[in-house]
C-alpha cells in the first residue's frame, strides 16, 4: 500500500513539473511583454478619421516599424485603409527601392545604406530624410552570461576579431560567438555607421550570418547552445516586438539602454527611425507627413510604445 501511495505520489509530483514546464514554454514570452517598461501614454481617441483612402499616400515600413506605421493609418485614416496598407508592407532595402523606383511615396526605415543611397543617386533620385522617432542600437547576450556591459572600443575589437574570448572583457574563458546581418539590413546598416565607422568586420562564418532579426534573437536566447553569443538590434524591435526574458542588453560605456536614456539621449548608440519621401514629393504625401510630425503624431507614437522625438 505505501509502494503505491509513492508511486502515486512521484507520478502526481512529474505530472505538475510537465505542466508548469509547458505554461511557462508558451506563455512565457507573451507575459514578458507585460513586464517591458514603458512610461504613462496619454489617451488619444481611436480614429481621427481625417484622410481617406484617396488622400493616403503610398506607404511602406521596415520590419521594426510597421506598428508605428499601423498606429499612424489608424488614427489618421481608418481600419479599412490600414487593411489595404499592411498588404503592401515588405522591409527596410525592399522599401527603399519601392520609394527610389516611384512605387511607393513615404517609407519610415532605418536610416539609408550606402548602397541605398548609391541607388538612388543613379537614378537620379533625391532623398528627403527626417528622423521621426528615437531609436537606441543595442547589444545583447544571454540572461546567464556573466558579462553585463562592454565598452563601445571593445564592442568594435569584438567585431572586428581583436577580442576572441569572454574572458577578455570579463566573462568566462569560452570563445565569443559574434553573430552578424546580412549586409543592406537595417541591423546591419546601423551597426556599420553607428558602431564600426570604417572599422571592417570579420567575415561571419556561416553559423555566425543571422538572416532575420528575429533569428538573431532566439540564437542568442538558446541558453543550451548559445550562452557565448552576442547579438545587436534595435532597441524597439528587441524590448518590444520580440521581447524575450532569456536575453540581456549590455550597457554601454557603462549606460543601458533603456526607454529614459534613449528619450533623453544619454544612451552612447543612439539613433532613429525616419520618414523618407523624394524631395519632388506631392501635397497629399507631404500633408501625410507633415500630420506624423506633429505633437498629436508624437503621442501617436508613444502610444505604439516608440521614443517619441522632442517637438516645438
Amino acid at each position: 500500500m505505501k509502494r503505491k501511495l509513492v508511486i502515486l505520489l512521484v507520478v502526481l509530483v512529474v505530472t505538475l513539473a510537465v505542466c508548469i514546464g509547458a505554461y511557462f514554454l508558451f506563455t512565457g514570452k507573451e507575459e514578458a511583454k507585460e513586464e517591458v517598461e514603458i512610461p504613462a501614454k496619454e489617451v488619444l481617441e481611436e480614429n481621427k478619421n481625417v484622410l481617406t483612402s484617396d488622400e493616403m499616400p503610398r506607404v511602406d515600413a521596415s520590419l521594426a516599424t510597421q506598428p508605428l506605421m499601423d498606429a499612424y493609418v489608424k488614427y489618421f485614416g481608418n481600419d479599412e485603409i490600414l487593411e489595404q496598407v499592411k498588404l503592401n508592407y515588405t522591409n527596410t532595402h525592399p522599401a527603399y527601392e519601392k520609394l527610389i523606383q516611384g512605387d511607393a511615396d513615404l517609407i519610415i526605415v532605418t536610416e539609408p545604406s550606402k548602397e541605398e543611397l548609391q541607388m538612388a543617386e543613379d537614378a537620379s533620385v533625391d532623398l528627403s530624410i527626417t528622423k521621426v522617432v528615437n531609436e537606441g542600437f543595442v547589444f545583447f547576450v544571454n540572461a546567464k552570461n556573466p558579462v553585463d556591459g562592454l565598452s563601445l572600443e571593445q564592442i568594435v575589437d569584438i567585431y572586428s576579431g581583436k577580442i576572441n574570448y569572454w574572458n577578455e572583457v570579463g566573462g568566462n574563458s569560452n570563445k565569443i560567438i559574434p553573430y552578424q546581418r546580412p549586409i543592406n539590413s537595417g541591423s546591419q546598416t546601423g551597426m556599420l555607421s553607428l558602431v564600426m565607422k570604417g572599422v571592417e568586420m570579420r567575415e561571419p562564418t556561416s553559423e555566425e550570418a543571422i538572416e532575420s532579426m528575429g533569428g538573431i534573437i532566439d540564437i542568442v536566447a538558446d541558453y543550451d547552445n548559445n550562452i557565448d553569443g552576442i547579438g545587436y538590434s534595435y532597441y524597439y524591435y528587441a524590448n518590444v516586438m520580440y521581447h524575450t526574458p532569456n536575453i540581456k542588453f549590455l550597457a554601454i560605456d557603462g549606460i543601458e539602454p533603456t526607454y529614459e536614456t534613449i528619450g533623453n539621449e544619454t544612451y552612447p548608440l543612439m539613433t532613429a527611425y525616419y520618414i523618407v519621401t523624394r524631395s519632388d514629393a506631392d501635397e497629399e504625401t507631404l500633408h501625410f507627413k507633415d500630420l506624423l510630425l506633429s505633437k498629436e503624431g508624437m503621442k501617436v507614437a508613444q502610444e505604439a510604445y516608440y521614443v517619441p522625438v522632442q517637438t516645438s
